[in-house]
């Protein structure tokens, strides 16, 4: 089980970013998820078409996006 308190690290322009997990945005990036749980992010976009993790389409594009309450659901923590 992860830790509240416990910091996921984000590389962003070749900086690291410390991402809290009680600070999360409300959806999440394909690389964010994928971040969080050490996974690659294929394997999000495949649990997305299985059911496991389902995504949110958002704009013309279909840019996918994930509820933060089921990645901690995911992670074992209740949201």
């Amino acid at each position: 089980m992860v830790d509240d308190n416990q910091t996921v690290e984000k590389v962003v322009d070749d900086k690291k970013k410390k991402l809290k997990l009680d600070n999360l945005p409300d959806l999440l990036t394909v690389r964010e998820v994928a971040e969080i749980l050490r996974v690659s992010p294929l394997t999000v976009k495949r649990w997305g078409k299985r059911g496991k993790l389902p995504a949110i389409r958002i704009n013309s594009r279909g840019d996918r996006r994930y509820k933060k309450e089921a990645v901690l659901w995911l992670l074992g923590m209740q949201a």
